[in-house]
């Protein structure tokens, strides 16, 4: 019986004497991710969390219906984006689908045909963001158990974000 204190160190599947390392199978991985989508200036818009063993292309649907109506000058208020850019994570023909019959123009990089460099144009905008919600003490590394606690706390921290671009 090995002590949980030399235990800590090692990971799933690895054992005492086990030459080959851990499982390359074994994906599962603790924590949260949080997920964002923000405007082209970087104001976020609609934010989730999930867990981190999550794949990404499955949050994507729950973020767009969570935009919220956004007011213009003119005519009604908008409840979703014109445009859509992704990274390559989210290069599914159900996803391309979905927000084609949404009416979204989507620019999401495909798998293996384009460079993501093309792409990161517009992607700095969100690393932007994510690094200003990395700068949230509370966000940096989770310390609450429940989900709701969690992103009631990135919740808050986006609209510091906010209030902090539209007072400049």
């Amino acid at each position: 019986m090995v002590s949980l204190r030399h235990r800590l160190g090692e990971h799933a599947g690895s054992e005492k004497g086990d030459l080959t390392g851990p499982n390359p199978v074994d994906r599962g991985k603790y924590g949260s991710k949080i997920h964002l989508i923000t405007e082209r200036t970087g104001l976020p818009l609609s934010v989730g969390i999930s867990g981190a063993n999550l794949h990404d292309s499955q949050a994507l649907e729950p973020l767009v219906r969570g935009i919220p109506p956004v007011r213009s000058r003119r005519g009604p208020r908008r409840r979703r984006p014109a445009k859509l850019h992704a990274d390559k994570g989210y290069d599914y023909d159900h996803l391309r689908r979905w927000l084609r019959k949404r009416g979204i123009r989507h620019r999401i990089a495909r798998k293996g045909v384009e460079s993501s460099t093309r792409l990161g144009r517009h992607r700095w905008t969100i690393e932007r963001t994510m690094s200003w919600l990395a700068g949230c003490r509370r966000l940096h590394r989770r310390y609450e158990r429940k989900a709701e606690h969690f992103l009631a706390f990135t919740s808050i921290a986006c609209t510091l974000i906010c209030y902090r671009r539209l007072t400049k």
